[in-house]
């Protein structure tokens, strides 16, 4: 028996690196995953990919947008009946700038999606979750979401907001025995960091020597994180901020 066994989780970012990797996870760990990614071709081949390791059902949907998350949460309850863990991922970085030369239509596509698409998420599922009197969501933020960095005011402010709405839904919902957690990430060796790399024209190697531990996270470490939170090894724990960030928050 796996840790989550025949529990439906739903993951949002599903096609991105960590979305993925968790999946496989959930997977092997006995989970059914529903994926929930902006781009259709990217899900496919996600569900290709992750076919052999359990029943993976996939939902097109942009999490900025009321009417696809509600029809995300409601092909997930009509495909398995319900939702036990959901892991609230989808995010974007923005553009890499000084606050004062931001764009306001930029800093409102990165809130809509940082911000909007966890507050959407966590509205439509919890009521899932009440129903049955249970769950576990964890919303990923990141260490820019405990600490300020120049250049990128918009994805710093939407990952504050996230520990915000961590912390009031988790208040809100332990009546219904539901646990609501953040994760806190630092530069993690993804598609996003390649952007940000980019935006900030810096190598993986310099930005790697702010962190202690010397390297970037991977994936499978953050996976590993949302397993433990996802499952009964965590039934004490809500409202919280976990880091996962190679010591940079001890200095």
């Amino acid at each position: 028996m796996g840790k989550l066994s025949n529990k439906v989780t739903v993951i949002t970012g599903g096609a991105g690196g960590i979305g993925k990797v968790t999946a496989e996870t959930f997977l092997k760990e006995g989970a059914k995953v529903v994926l929930v990614d902006l781009f259709q071709e990217a899900l496919d081949k996600a569900q290709a990919d992750l076919a052999e390791f359990g029943e993976v059902l996939t939902v097109q949907a942009d999490v900025s947008k009321e009417a696809d998350v509600q029809n995300y949460v409601n092909k997930t309850v009509e495909a398995f009946g319900t939702i036990d863990v959901f892991f609230n991922n989808a995010g974007i970085e923005g553009k890499v700038a000084p606050l004062v030369d931001q764009k306001v239509e930029d800093f409102d596509l990165v809130m809509n999606v940082n911000v909007r698409g966890v507050f959407l998420g966590l509205k439509y599922v919890l009521p899932v979750m009440t129903k049955q009197g249970f769950g576990s969501v964890i919303n990923t933020s990141s260490v820019a979401g405990l600490s300020g960095s120049p250049g990128v005011a918009p994805y710093i402010t939407s990952k504050h907001a996230v520990v915000g709405l961590t912390k009031t839904a988790a208040l809100e919902v332990t009546s219904s025995n539901i646990r609501v957690n953040s994760i806190h990430p630092s530069p993690v060796n993804t598609r996003m960091m390649r952007s940000l790399e980019e935006g900030m024209n810096v190598t993986q190697e310099a930005m790697a020597q702010a962190i202690p531990l010397g390297r970037y996270g991977e994936s499978e470490d953050i996976a590993k994180l949302v397993l433990f939170l996802a499952s009964d090894d965590s039934t004490f724990i809500t409202g919280a901020q976990y880091r996962i960030d190679g010591g940079m928050g001890a200095s």
